[in-house]
């Protein structure tokens, strides 16, 4: 679950070490780049491209992205690639959140050092108007009056708006039922239709729904107040349940090696592209906020990230069906 605000990070981090080939990072780059990432169309897709375009403007750096399809497939082409920092991966939190529901060719931790978080995808908490709940502590004492009535629509076993329901389950002390869809856009029509009765869902997805009333916001995931969804309380305060905190995430990572020089290098050029007006307008537009962060702070967010999958996985029992 993602941090809005890299402020305070508790894990202790030891980002990279000198490659093989004892690159050193003078004269970097010397030839382009390539962002290995997921399908074209993907959040992250749009996230590669953006920056890519931005290193251009920024820094005439030329970078290539070349889509692998999916998060598993780019990261373990990037887990192998030379540690030189001409192959980096742009991978959202599936990076790292994969592995607690199949097997991976990769360890998310030792195979990669992080350079920066890039962007985050917020869930707005919304439930269809029939409902009679309009506060998050109106929602939970509904579902404990009622356990196991209450539904929910998400993604895949994993996704992020399924961990995101499922870690507020497990801190509000609920049970709404998951009904899984191949994509959380596919949860929305039933939504809509009173089928399902509540949503955590991408401002993307939802946010147009809310403005024609078809369906009722009450919060947003992030532990602050988004701009992407103005005038709602976060979860934890709304529901008085502190330290609540889910979202999607997307960031950059070298293979494991890549010397820190270059890692910096790098981390300096994105950050000076995430600072640039029209590329946040860009993430805005298409329902996501720009993160940034060091190298450490990523290290330890992931670190921290990973603790709270693997307590939502330890203590919900949720697996893919096989």
């Amino acid at each position: 679950m993602s941090r809005p605000r890299l402020v305070v990070w508790i894990f202790p981090v030891v980002v990279t070490v000198l490659g093989a080939g004892g690159v050193c990072g003078q004269g970097y780059p010397s030839k382009p780049l390539r962002f290995l990432t997921t399908g074209v169309g993907a959040g992250t897709d749009l996230a590669a491209r953006t920056v890519a375009q931005g290193l251009l403007d920024s820094a005439g750096w030329n970078v290539v992205v070349d889509n692998r399809g999916s998060t598993i497939v780019s990261a373990e082409v990037a887990s192998r690639a030379a540690p030189d920092g001409y192959s980096l991966l742009v991978s959202t939190d599936g990076l790292w959140r994969g592995q607690y529901f199949q097997k991976m060719p990769f360890d998310p931790v030792k195979d990669f050092a992080p350079i920066t978080l890039v962007s985050r995808s917020p869930n707005i908490l919304v439930v269809h108007p029939s409902l009679p709940v309009k506060s998050v502590k109106e929602l939970i004492a509904l579902a404990k009056a009622r356990p196991g009535e209450l539904n929910y629509g998400a993604g895949a076993i994993g996704a992020s708006t399924h961990l995101a329901s499922e870690l507020f389950n497990l801190m509000a002390g609920v049970k709404i039922v998951h009904i899984p869809y191949k994509s959380s856009g596919g949860a929305v029509p039933p939504l809509l239709s009173g089928q399902l009765q509540v949503m955590f869902g991408t401002t993307a997805a939802v946010t147009v729904h809310i403005k024609s009333g078809k369906l009722r916001p009450l919060a947003v995931s992030t532990s602050q107040p988004s701009a992407l969804a103005p005038g709602l309380p976060t979860i934890a305060d709304a529901g008085n349940l502190p330290g609540y905190e889910s979202a999607s995430t997307a960031g950059v990572f070298a293979p494991a090696g890549t010397s820190e020089t270059i890692v910096k290098r790098v981390y300096e050029e994105i950050t000076r592209v995430l600072g640039r007006p029209e590329v946040k307008e860009r993430f805005y537009n298409q329902g996501v906020e720009i993160v940034g962060g060091s190298p450490q702070e990523v290290a330890a967010f992931v670190r921290s990230d990973m603790a709270t999958t693997a307590r939502i996985v330890r203590e919900t029992g949720i697996r893919v069906e096989r």
